[in-house]
């Protein structure tokens, strides 16, 4: 399995694991009336799930350049 296939295949399961952390059954969970410091538990939760997701593509596509690559 080449490298670029590899990448392609986690960013598909980043994308998917996304999908079900942003999704309506998950989301209903963390819809209740409290707080954590002051800021309410959905708005924390989706806030969370983003950075997750962000960082996890980061990790994914950061990684090291081919040999062959001169665009900086």
């Amino acid at each position: 399995m080449s490298p670029e296939s590899r990448k392609t295949r986690r960013l598909a399961g980043v994308f998917f694991l996304g999908w079900v952390l942003l999704n309506y059954p998950i989301l209903t969970l963390f819809n209740l009336p409290t707080s954590f410091g002051g800021i309410p538990l959905l708005y924390g939760y989706v806030f969370a799930a983003w950075a997750l997701i962000i960082g996890l593509c980061a990790a994914i596509t950061g990684g090291r350049r081919s040999p062959g690559d001169t665009n900086e």
